[in-house]
């Protein structure tokens, strides 16, 4: 798969607990920064205070390959109990020309809950680019691999969304 195809993975996970429970920890910005091995820490942005559409957070993530980056995340789906969604943005310019608009992301995330059975499917989703990423600096440098570093990458960002769906489970199915 190329990076200008908008690479995907999404990963999910079933949870014995309802989904205002699971809700509740998905839309906690600060909890996959607890569970990633790559996100470090969160923080809404402009006296943002929870989720909403338009709210803005800020990222700031380590890989032993590029070091630390900030980036900026822009909510642009927000369903009470069934849908969460980001875009990334560059406003640095890391990657190239500052990109502040959530409609040329770097990547974009989701997380989805179906109720099922006494519990919830929880499922997480990623789509890379099509905003230029430490991915499109790693093609340039060595375009003939684009497609190895492109599943090297998806491979990451896979064991990562598992290492977070399944501290979310822990956490929700956790006796109160």
């Amino acid at each position: 798969m190329r990076y200008a195809e908008g690479p995907r993975v999404s990963c999910d996970v079933y949870i014995e607990a309802d989904p205002s429970r699971v809700w509740g920890l998905v839309t906690d910005i600060g909890l996959p920064a607890r569970l990633s091995p790559e996100l470090q820490r969160v923080e809404w942005l402009d006296g943002a205070e929870g989720p909403a559409v338009g709210a803005c957070f800020a990222g700031c993530n380590r890989h032993r390959m590029v070091g630390e980056w900030w980036t900026v995340s822009h909510v642009v789906q927000l369903e009470e109990q069934r849908v969460f969604g980001w875009t990334v943005v560059d406003p640095d310019g890391r990657y190239g020309d500052p990109v502040q608009d959530p409609a040329k992301p770097l990547a974009t995330w989701r997380f989805e809950l179906e109720p099922e059975g006494t519990g919830t499917r929880l499922r997480q989703f990623a789509r890379m680019g099509p905003g230029r990423s430490g991915v499109s600096l790693a093609i340039e440098r060595t375009p003939e691999r684009e497609e190895k570093i492109v599943a090297f990458r998806l491979a990451e960002l896979r064991t990562n969304m598992e290492a977070t769906l399944h501290g979310i489970k822990a956490l929700a199915e956790e006796s109160d």
